[in-house]
């Protein structure tokens, strides 16, 4: 009886570390700093949530693919934060080192573009994030098993030329006019698309 309790005991463990180790680990800590609630947001004519956090990403570590369903608006206090746009750009951002400090760099990103952010320095890369997202959602949506993906096309500027065959998210489109009005289309939260004289 007690071999086969050892015996269970073993391969639970020996299962339990297989699936710990097909699991990606995120060292980033995050500190949510507070929460509040928008009755009637102008934003999304509708309640809304804020969240402010603190976010702490360790040398060397990659965040997964991501985008907001909302709003956030980012300050990079410390360090030296790379965010990379799942369709190919990339940008860099050094913090000063003071979060009090005007000169520390700020960025946003609006309405489910997917993207990632990267600590490729040698010291921790501190961002303080403020969330404002429709009540009920999350403040952040990992694309599943991490895959890069592509979008939504900001404007109808991105569609043409063929840029609308590298949007995989949140959907492909079939030709440029396909693109075009789902920019058109596309439920904003605030800033309205105007229409292009030229489609």
């Amino acid at each position: 009886m007690k071999v086969r309790t050892r015996c269970r005991a073993f391969l639970i463990a020996i299962s339990l570390g297989a699936v710990l180790l097909g699991v990606t680990a995120y060292a980033a800590l995050t500190q949510i700093l507070a929460v509040g609630t928008i009755p009637h947001s102008e934003l999304f004519d509708g309640p809304g949530t804020v969240t402010v956090r603190k976010l702490t990403i360790a040398p060397g570590e990659t965040l997964p693919w991501h985008y907001h369903p909302g709003y956030a608006f980012n300050v990079v206090t410390n360090g030296t934060l790379t965010v990379e746009d799942g369709c190919g750009g990339e940008e860099t951002l050094q913090g000063t080192g003071n979060p009090l400090n005007p000169a520390n760099p700020a960025f946003e990103e609006m309405d489910g573009r997917v993207h990632r952010a990267k600590n490729l320095g040698s010291t921790d890369v501190v961002v303080f994030n403020t969330f404002i997202v429709p009540q009920g959602k999350p403040t952040t949506r990992n694309i599943p098993g991490n895959e890069r993906r592509c979008g939504p096309p900001e404007d109808v500027d991105e569609c043409k030329n063929e840029g609308w065959l590298k949007f995989t998210h949140p959907r492909s489109f079939i030709d440029q006019g396909d693109c075009v009005q789902f920019v058109r289309h596309r439920p904003r939260n605030v800033i309205p698309v105007p229409e292009d004289p030229l489609n």
